[in-house]
């Protein structure tokens, strides 16, 4: 079995994969953007953006398994001990260097939509607490069943509890604060 195709085979593989990370990380950007804004239509687009492109590394990860077990075959080990050194053992050194470089972009864009994502996060359980913080606060809580896991059942929920009475019209003053 000749290495030469596997050099091109796993480029084109980095190049895909860059390429939809790139997509991913764009998406959760845009998503990030429709967070602060409070654009739930926008934030909604971009979940379906994103579950789709989620979606298309399916393939690419079978793609991934398959280069792997070709490279495995080709050294006598099994795919899942295969690194990028071994990978590139197979290649010349300028193949070699670009796969080097290609995979510390990839793992930089991934570490880069990984951390956005996780601010994403941050910022939606912000904006949830403030809504429950809010609903309670006006006394807009539902009687019964609430949103929160103890339904209106007071502090795991969104309203009073038992036998509190809601106060009369008050005026609440409410600081938006931005990430």
């Amino acid at each position: 079995m000749s290495a030469a195709p596997i050099a091109g085979d796993v480029l084109a593989h980095l190049d895909g994969q860059i390429s939809s990370a790139r997509k991913l990380l764009t998406h959760v950007l845009r998503q990030s953007g429709a967070i602060r804004r409070r654009d739930v239509d926008g934030v909604l687009a971009t979940m379906t953006d994103i579950q789709g492109e989620m979606a298309s590394r399916t393939r690419l990860e079978s793609e991934r398994s398959e280069l792997l077990w070709r490279t495995g075959s080709m050294l006598g080990v099994p795919a899942e001990a295969i690194t990028l050194s071994e990978l590139t053992s197979l290649m010349d050194d300028a193949d070699a260097d670009e796969a080097r470089a290609r995979s510390a972009e990839l793992r930089g864009l991934l570490a880069e939509v990984e951390r956005e994502h996780t601010i994403n996060r941050a910022l939606m359980r912000q904006e949830m607490s403030f809504l429950e913080h809010l609903t309670r606060m006006l006394g807009l809580a539902p009687d019964a069943g609430g949103y929160g896991p103890g339904g209106s059942t007071g502090p795991g929920g969104y309203g009073p509890g038992p036998g509190v009475r809601p106060a009369a019209r008050s005026t609440f003053h409410v600081v938006d604060y931005e990430a």
